[in-house]
């Protein structure tokens, strides 16, 4: 008789209605090379909303677990598994090497169990929680590269983030600010600007009000193109659409734009002549590496960093919890606890 477990199941493409948690859901067996998790902690990111609705280009294999970002204890392993024992705790990076993103082409964290290939294992140490690691890969794990690995962050530089409230946003304020940055925060509202405050940012912009890149020329000066003066040091825009024309003109001469995904649209009118006249960097970001995720779990353990988290839900409230990401209702992370 198969053995079953509770999961979030999409069956098909749509509103987030499509979302069913469900009792008989298979329960994973370990298979060579694979480990089986009992989920401890998974969260959700904004492309969990991408995948609800459909992407165009990626199909989707149905019916899915969906959920990127998990945490757990190993339950079983599978023939030929090496290096890993039953009662383990792990971190999962969430690209299987052989199949794609967990979540998305095959069964993720938003369950009771995982299968995960064992090369995406990554030992989680004392002191960290599950909810802590399982808000980490996609959102931490892609600001710590964008920040830390590509060294494009000096103590000191002005640096304006959009998008701050989110997951990824978060994570690059807390990183900045390690790094020694003036740390600019833009977010949908007063609420919001507050609390990114309390968390260390030195100043916020409610952009609903305020057009951010006015009140950069505003507070900083006007970007000079013959001179150094004028304009902040560091823009990163994960946003795209209507920001990124605005995000060209409040930049200083040879200051930087990060770039590591475009919510709001990928394909901005743009006026390149502000690329050449200011000498502007833009350097794009993909993803993170186990390094990535072991170096902010170090950061977790000695008390360097402490990943904001805004919920932890039920499996349960599971599509409530997406709600609340789709509809930018949050500061930092959404977790479920299955």
């Amino acid at each position: 008789m198969t053995e079953t477990m509770r999961a979030l199941v999409l069956r098909e493409h749509g509103d987030l209605d499509k979302l069913q948690v469900v009792a008989d859901h298979p329960k994973p067996r370990a298979t060579a090379d694979h480990v089986v998790i009992r989920v401890g902690a998974s969260s959700f990111n904004y492309h969990d909303v991408f995948t609800v609705k459909g992407m165009p280009g990626i199909k989707v294999p149905m019916p899915v677990v969906i959920g990127l970002d998990m945490a757990g204890t190993v339950t079983e392993l599978g023939e030929g598994v090496t290096g890993w024992a039953v009662g383990d705790r792990v971190l999962v990076n969430p690209l299987n090497k052989a199949k794609g993103l967990m979540g998305e082409m095959l069964d993720g964290g938003m369950a009771e169990f995982c299968r995960v290939s064992a090369d995406q294992l990554i030992r989680m140490p004392d002191g960290v929680s599950f909810e802590q690691a399982a808000a980490l890969p996609v959102a931490y794990g892609t600001a710590h590269r964008m920040l830390v690995t590509h060294n494009t962050i000096k103590p000191g530089d002005k640096v304006l983030i959009l998008g701050a409230s989110g997951g990824v946003g978060t994570g690059c304020v807390i990183l900045a600010k390690q790094l020694g940055a003036h740390v600019i925060a833009c977010a949908g509202s007063a609420a919001k600007c507050d609390a990114l405050l309390a968390m260390g940012a030195d100043e916020a912009i409610d952009y609903t009000k305020v057009d951010f890149s006015k009140w950069a020329v505003e507070k900083y000066g006007k970007p000079q193109r013959r001179s150094y003066e004028g304009g902040v040091d560091v823009v990163i825009n994960f946003t795209g659409g209507d920001t990124w024309g605005k995000t060209l003109r409040c930049v200083k001469r040879g200051g930087k734009i990060l770039v590591c995904g475009a919510t709001a649209g990928h394909d901005p009118v743009e006026d390149l002549r502000y690329v050449w006249s200011f000498e502007l960097q833009i350097i794009g970001s993909n993803s993170f590496y186990d390094d990535n995720l072991a170096a902010l779990m170090a950061m977790i353990q000695d008390g360097r960093i402490k990943p904001v988290l805004d919920k932890v839900l039920p499996l349960e409230q599971a599509a409530e919890g997406l709600r609340l990401i789709r509809d930018r209702e949050v500061l930092g992370k959404v977790v479920i606890t299955p």
